[in-house]
């Protein structure tokens, strides 16, 4: 409801404050220019109302007609007391918007499904400006939420405590709207049964979390288009209609590209803890950000994953383990020279509703092969594990020549000679170390130490098959029936200092 509200109220103010008199006049012009993007359909069956309410208009928005006019063979229970949001016109042209979002409620399905959710305390207040088709300032509070599943297989628990959110929004230099939002709650706590499928087992699992907080920005957001689709789409939803006005459509497509400039998530755990009968996982902190450019014939997604203060249950673990387990965590990952663009214009340009597929097999491979001939890589940005004095860093990159991987990565380690040290003197009584230390040793014979006493492995794996480590093959080329991939003398060639990232530790 936190999610998609915001949007939905986006969509409810498209249309420009026309005065300020609010009267029943005004209210039904409201709805005329709402049933753009929403169908008459919404409003002939009183799914959404609106109506004068003093200074303001009224939106009611009513969940059992909802029910009513989607009829379900399955009975249904729904108990929603309708919400309704109050707008009013502001001598700017922009709209002040009052609400509370979400009452308390339940929804059941006659039988063993079901879920029943409640929210108290909810409200929302904001300025919409529908020049932007955004909001340029909102604030959103809650007092708590509690969430029931009763799914035979996998029930779930959820609860939240107190709760704020925030938006704005401001036009961007280069055309669409920057944005940003931001959520923040208290107390989560969610307790589930996993199903273990055949063995009939059930096993309770408890996340909790003291802290949550979850950050959304964006650039060059083009808010306008994506509601001139949305108004295309409701005019144009019988196939007749989208055939015939299919140009249109390719229009605003086109248009709308590149959607946004650049989108940044991220959320936050302060503190989680996973309660399961095998005993306690925990993290003193956990955070997650994913970056993703818009349509560009030069793009990049950008993922990192952040973990400190992991602990494990001991007794999950052989006792000299816990020397070598990883207790903090940066991974870094994502795609870069990701040519969107092209293949999208060209894409909306060739596709003919009138014919079946609307693009051909044939075009779709050269599409594909447009998209490879950038060079498309997959990428792992700086990224460590660390456990104490024990750090091992890496990064590296792949790509796709002649639609065949090929791969650089640097693996950096510090404290390597406690790892062996470790495995060695648990071999004398572990099997399972004693089975890891050959192999610790005969990694560390491929390493190569560097000034500052770390040990490195810079590993190439070619497109050909082969692998080498530090310039030592350990692999070689795949055979070939028709002659070799690439020049052999690439296989065996060692590797240049000067070539590929280097790690800064």
């Amino acid at each position: 409801m936190k999610r998609v509200l915001p949007f939905f109220l986006a969509l409810a103010f498209s249309a420009p404050a026309w005065g300020q008199t609010v009267d029943d006049r005004g209210a039904k012009q409201l709805s005329n220019d709402l049933s753009r993007y929403i169908g008459k359909k919404v409003l002939d069956s009183g799914i959404l109302k609106i109506s004068a309410d003093g200074d303001a208009y009224r939106i009611a928005f009513d969940f059992n007609a909802l029910i009513r006019a989607n009829s379900s063979k399955d009975p249904l229970t729904f108990n929603l007391v309708p919400f309704a949001m109050l707008v009013k016109p502001r001598s700017d042209g922009s709209w002040s918007v009052s609400s509370d979002l979400a009452p308390n409620a339940f929804v059941d399905v006659e039988g063993p499904h079901g879920v029943r959710f409640s929210v108290s305390g909810s409200a929302f207040s904001g300025i919409y400006d529908p020049r932007l088709a955004a909001f340029t300032s909102g604030a959103g509070s809650m007092a708590g939420m509690q969430v029931t599943s009763r799914d035979p297989k996998e029930p779930m628990d959820l609860s939240v405590g107190a709760g704020t959110s925030t938006l704005n929004a401001s036009k961007s230099v280069g055309g669409g709207v920057d944005f940003a939002m931001t959520q923040t709650i208290a107390d989560f706590v969610e307790t589930a049964i996993a199903d273990e499928g055949e063995t009939g087992l059930k096993v309770p699992v408890t996340m909790k979390s003291p802290r949550m907080s979850t950050e959304i920005t964006g650039s060059g957001v083009r808010t306008k288009a994506f509601l001139d689709l949305l108004g295309f789409a409701i005019v144009n939803q019988d196939e007749a209609s989208l055939k015939t006005n299919q140009a249109e459509l390719k229009s605003l497509l086109t248009s709308a590209l590149p959607l946004w400039e650049r989108l940044e998530y991220s959320y936050r755990f302060d503190g989680i803890s996973v309660g399961s009968p095998a005993g306690n996982f925990e993290l003193a902190d956990l955070s997650a950000t994913t970056g993703l450019d818009g349509i560009s014939d030069n793009g990049k997604i950008d993922c990192r994953i952040e973990a400190t203060g992991l602990t494990v249950p001991q007794h999950l673990l052989p006792s000299w383990s816990a020397a070598l387990l990883p207790t903090d965590i940066e991974l870094s990952f994502g795609g870069a020279n990701l040519d969107l663009d092209s293949m999208l214009r060209k894409a909306i340009e060739a596709f003919d509703l009138n014919k079946n597929p609307p693009l051909s097999d044939e075009f779709g491979e050269t599409l594909i092969a447009d998209f490879m001939a950038n060079n498309p890589k997959v990428v792992l940005a700086h990224s460590t594990v660390r456990n104490g004095s024990i750090e091992v860093a890496m990064e590296g990159e792949m790509t796709f020549p002649g639609k065949k991987p090929e791969a650089r990565m640097i693996v950096d380690v510090a404290g390597y000679d406690k790892i062996v040290q470790t495995l060695q003197t648990a071999a004398k009584s572990d099997q399972q170390a004693a089975q890891a230390f050959p192999f610790a040793l005969a990694v560390k014979g491929f390493g190569k130490t560097l000034p500052n006493g770390r040990m490195e492995w810079v590993i190439n794996a070619k497109a050909d098959g082969s692998v080498t480590v530090n310039g030592a093959m350990l692999k070689p080329a795949d055979a070939v029936l028709d002659g070799p991939l690439t020049d052999p003398s690439d296989a065996t060639a060692g590797d240049d200092d000067n070539g590929g990232a280097k790690l800064q530790p």
